[in-house]
């Protein structure tokens, strides 16, 4: 489905948009190279710069003698030219004045040190997304940077002024050196990646010249890529300003250089542009979004659009899928170890199921790359590639190029950094080894491990289609469910392998969950929303004349709870956690979770213990299962103060948010009382600790009970808390004071007892409990930047939390100070006396830090 909406931004007809990172023109530099010197004396611009007044006009020289023998070229969308250390753009007059799309990436990166600071960048991580247009000026060529952020309809006579307010940017003015024999200019363009153009550049602050050069070129029907090395100039010592690269420490340490190896791809956007599609913050898709202000609305309009493939039906088809003109092909990097190819492509091909929803027959295919074809490329824009690349980061990544004025994806590579296999072993071991014997002990089998890959593959897979996470997916199955063997066969633990719900931690030993139901897959919830994003509407031309269709799946979710999408945690809506699994009772899943931990902790030093190795695989698993045991003990805290999300639109009645029960926030309070500020001893295993560590115990137990601490005490929780207090009944609000008061009795409760005895672990809990409360109510000076002007030296930046939760807060600690007092007399344990008595001074600091 095709169509033209005729709208005009900067001077040119688009569809739709994308907020454009605002570009600013570099200042005119002089290119000095010897081989610029026969027109510099002629008085010709010079390359990147504007030129000085009154120059001369540039004069093209033969085609030969600037595309010399020596020449490599490259030919696809543009000639690409490389003369010695000069690049050199033949630019077809078709591609002029055209809308492309500059994409940079690193190939090469310098990570962060501990002792030079160092870039902070991996290989892969993109710096640059930027619209570029290239338009021929007499014997000039002006490149530009376009905004398609703003819009106005090509017919309203508000496009005039829409045009004038969105003059676009100049990046460079470059003379042309001379013609191809179709009266392409040649233009010089090494300067665009050699110094610091900083629309273009890939490294910050200023660049070396000397040290900055082309490294290669390749040039594709659809695209172009360039791979420079660019060199960042440290700042001078003791002067301020943006070195490159970050290089420099502090205290007199050696300012170093940073260089780095980009790649940038210049990209054809389509002539024929796609149909942009709606965005609707109930179904969770990337999207861009612009201003429109041709709408009849009165308002300037912002309107946003889905981010996803382009995908149209042939007439072939197989009872009611059609086959796609152009089918989504991910090929698998020839470069993935061999054994778990099988497992990539399995995790790319799980979403056929999504897309047989949105009514297509093998729309998304999984492919090897030729084998014997040494014109592919995974450079080439129309290769969308699942890279393996050789990195220590425990991470994978799903970016997308899509064309900013609708949305359209034209590449959507999955970047797979080999050491994503060491996070993957350790939150399944953590999770689901109770469930699964393959698991207790490591190495993991390579058929286990290349089924975790598969899962994180088909994670990634799902962003470069467009797809958001979808956090609050485990919350709308019921938690019993997810012990089902019937339910997680038909439905899974969670409905969206685009949730944070890792593998099935509640399911326990006794409900046989068949192994490949503990791992996430491609759910319900994933084949409404591609079906929602990528099914035609017949007869629908334009976005608008969608839009009551589209309103008609959305409300599906009304009756069908886990079509329902949210991606962060709004509201403090308990339904929205990351890392869960059935927190639609959050008390119930977590009670479960910690049972299987437990058992964790029964086997963990077998299953790490390498008689030929150190102890590192014993150190990072036990880390992992106390993290895991702080995660899913802030999943019942987010119930305090917490709520629900639905977002509907104006026809939908009914509340969006809703606030959890006050029944259920108390319930939540107790448990965390009882469970997880109660000391976790299962957790406490010295003989581990004395394998790994001189000290730390105590600080690796109490910060994960800190975790959920923190999460009751958040400033924004509390603020709302409050809202509700003077919104709603009191008998239906967990008010501030009474959760406060739950909170202070369940981490003092020994001053409650005939003799009170605080082991360290409870002490160093309430040191902490002290330690929060002081910093929201004396929050840590800000020091001035540069040191003078601005509000001065030493003030104090505002705390969010509002003076009222404050005085909730030191009436806490007024009371516990009384309760410590009268507690004093009653214990005879030395240690105990001791740090009831620096709690009352520590108290005294607080409520009054001057004294």
């Amino acid at each position: 489905m095709r169509t033209s909406l005729g709208l005009l931004i900067a001077g040119t007809v688009l569809t739709a948009c994308t907020r454009a990172t605002p570009a600013t023109d570099p200042a005119p530099a002089r290119d000095t190279d010897a081989a610029r010197a026969p027109q510099q004396a002629a008085g010709g611009d010079t390359a990147g710069g504007a030129g000085e007044r009154g120059a001369a006009p540039p004069r093209p020289r033969p085609y030969n003698r600037v595309i010399t023998r020596d020449a490599e070229t490259r030919r696809g969308m543009f000639i690409v030219h490389r003369v010695g250390d000069r690049l050199y753009f033949e630019i077809p007059p078709s591609e002029l004045g055209k809308d492309q799309l500059a994409v940079g990436r690193y190939t090469r990166a310098p990570a962060p040190t501990g002792t030079t600071g160092g870039f902070g960048t991996y290989g892969g991580d993109r710096f640059l997304t930027r619209t570029l247009r290239w338009e021929r000026d007499g014997n000039r060529v002006i490149l530009r940077t376009p905004s398609f952020s703003v819009v106005a309809d090509t017919n309203s006579p508000v496009h005039r002024a829409v045009v004038n307010a969105t003059y676009p940017p100049i990046i460079a003015r470059l003379n042309v050196e001379s013609f191809g024999p179709d009266s392409a200019p040649v233009i010089d363009v090494t300067r665009l990646f050699t110094t610091a153009i900083p629309e273009l550049q890939a490294i910050r602050g200023s660049i070396d010249r000397e040290r900055s050069f082309i490294e290669r070129t390749l040039a594709f029907p659809d695209n172009i890529g360039i791979e420079a090395t660019q060199t960042g100039v440290p700042a001078p010592a003791g002067g301020g300003g943006g070195g490159g690269g970050g290089g420099g420490g502090q205290g007199g340490a050696p300012r170093v250089a940073q260089s780095v190896l980009a790649h940038w791809s210049i990209v054809r956007l389509p002539e024929d542009a796609m149909t942009p599609r709606l965005a609707d913050e109930r179904v969770g898709y990337f999207s861009n979004d612009r201003v429109d202000y041709s709408r009849p609305e009165h308002r300037a309009e912002e309107r946003e659009y889905i981010i996803r493939y382009r995908l149209e039906c042939t007439d072939r088809r197989e009872g009611n899928l059609c086959y796609p003109i152009k089918p989504i092909r991910y090929y698998v990097d020839p470069d993935t170890p061999e054994w778990l190819k099988p497992f990539v492509r399995a995790g790319i091909e799980e979403w056929k199921v999504a897309f047989e929803a949105a009514g297509f027959k093998d729309g998304i295919v999984a492919a090897d790359a030729p084998a014997n074809d040494p014109t592919w490329s995974p450079e080439d824009i129309r290769h969308t590639v699942v890279r393996w690349l050789p990195s220590t980061v425990q991470n994978a990544q799903g970016p997308n190029v899509h064309d900013p004025r609708t949305g359209e994806i034209l590449n959507g590579s999955v970047r797979m950094f080999h050491n994503i296999m060491n996070l993957q072993r350790s939150w399944y071991f953590t999770q689901a080894s109770p469930l699964d014997p393959r698991a207790r002990k490591l190495p993991f089998p390579d058929s286990l491990m290349g089924r975790l890959v598969q899962f994180v593959v088909a994670h990634e897979v799902g962003h470069t289609l467009g797809l958001q996470h979808d956090q609050i997916g485990s919350s709308t199955y019921p938690a019993d469910s997810v012990r089902s063997r019937a339910w997680v066969a038909r439905m899974g633990h969670s409905p969206s392998i685009m949730d944070y719900s890792r593998f099935n931690y509640v399911a326990q030993p006794e409900d046989n969950i068949p192994l490949n139901d503990l791992i996430p897959r491609v759910g319900p919830y994933d084949k409404y929303a591609i079906m929602w994003g990528y099914k035609p509407i017949p007869g629908a031309d334009t976005p608008d004349e969608e839009r009551p269709v589209l309103e008609q799946w959305a409300r599906m979710q009304d009756t069908i709870p886990w079509y329902r999408f949210s991606s962060n945690n709004a509201f403090g809506a308990t339904g929205t956690q990351s890392e869960a699994v059935g927190d639609a009772d959050p008390v119930k899943s977590t009670t479960l979770g910690f049972r299987n931990i437990r058992r964790v902790m029964g086997y963990l030093v077998d299953a790490a213990t390498d008689p030929m190795g150190d102890n590192s695989d014993l150190e990072e698993l036990y880390d992992r299962t106390v993290s895991q045991w702080a995660t899913e003990a802030n999943h019942v805290a987010t119930l305090v103060g917490g709520g629900t999300v639905q977002y509907k639109s104006g026809g939908q009645s009914g509340a969006v948010y809703t606030p959890i029960s006050r029944a259920r926030q108390q319930a939540a309070m107790r448990f965390l009382n009882e469970n997880a500020f109660a000391t976790p001893s299962y957790l406490i295993r010295p003989e581990i600790g004395a394998r790994i560590e001189a000290s730390g115990m105590v600080s690796r137990v109490t910060n994960a009970q800190g975790r959920a601490m923190n999460t009751l005490l958040q400033d924004s929780r509390m603020n709302r808390i409050l809202e509700q207090e003077g919104l709603r009944p009191a008998n239906q609000v967990y008010a501030l004071a009474t959760m406060l008061d739950d909170l202070r009795r369940g981490i003092w409760s020994e001053l409650g007892a005939s003799r009170p005895d605080i082991d360290v672990f409870r002490r160093e809990l309430q040191n902490d409990f002290l330690s929060i409360i002081d910093r929201k109510l004396n929050p840590p000076p800000e020091e001035n930047e540069g040191g003078g002007g601005g509000g001065g030296f030493g003030q104090q930046r505002p705390a969010p939390v509002s003076e009222d939760a404050k005085s909730h807060l030191r009436g806490q600690l007024v009371t516990l100070r009384q309760e410590i007092q009268r507690a004093l007399p009653r214990t005879n344990d030395r240690a105990t006396q001791l740090h009831l008595q620096g709690s009352v001074y520590r108290i005294g600091k607080i409520l009054d830090p001057r004294d």
